[in-house]
């Protein structure tokens, strides 16, 4: 039901994209196939991307083989269409891992959404060419290991990300989230990289066009 709330939306400007999919939350509320999400596709271009899916095994508000069936249909979905894979991983960076590199070699397009991992799981997916996104979390004083994490991963795989209404950067930090809030996790990944905020600003939007494949 909400994904045709996406679509009517989507249509409201020439710069809004939407995706499609089941979070790992709700997997064992929405029957998903991999027929609905590859016709979807097909039929609006203005859905870019599938997901978010994943493995939440923090709140494990949904049976955990119940996820992973999901996550395999999503990825299915991805494979067909050549659509990336927007992924949400929470206390399974080892099974998210694993069962992504299983398809290592078919070329799977892959955004770690809101992404928290360990530097560990950052190697393993870079192996996989990997995408990962920025939220808000940066800017928190008590993540220096996601800054330090975020500073190893190549610029040329960085995106940033509001995850609104959720996670507003400081000093937005408490607020219910917005886009217009997005500037502070830029400035603060700028200086992570040691360049300016114009040119952290052109390399993410650079990002973002090559992996999802628009102007």
């Amino acid at each position: 039901e909400s994904f045709s709330r996406v679509k009517k939306i989507v249509d409201k400007d020439e710069i809004i994209y939407g995706t499609i999919g089941i979070h790992p939350h709700e997997a064992d509320k929405n029957e998903i196939n991999s027929k609905f999400i590859v016709d979807n596709l097909k039929e609006n271009k203005k859905i870019i991307g599938i997901g978010e899916t994943g493995l939440d095994f923090f709140y494990d508000n949904c049976d955990r083989k119940k996820q992973l069936d999901s996550f395999r249909i999503h990825i299915e979905a991805s494979l067909e269409t050549n659509v990336p894979l927007i992924i949400h991983s929470r206390n399974a960076e080892d099974e998210t891992f694993e069962l992504l590199n299983k398809y290592k070699n078919q070329n799977l397009k892959i955004l770690m959404h809101c992404y928290t991992g360990s530097l560990e799981l950052t190697k393993k997916m870079l192996d996989l060419n990997s995408y990962f996104s920025a939220s808000g979390i940066i800017t928190f004083k008590k993540s220096t290991d996601l800054n330090d994490t975020f500073n190893f991963i190549p610029t040329n795989k960085i995106l940033i990300e509001t995850d609104s209404p959720f996670l507003a950067p400081v000093p937005k930090r408490g607020k219910t989230n917005e886009p217009s809030y997005l500037k502070y996790t830029l400035e603060h990944m700028a200086k992570i990289k040691n360049i300016s905020p114009q040119e952290m600003e052109l390399i993410t939007s650079q990002n973002f066009k090559k992996l999802f494949e628009v102007n």
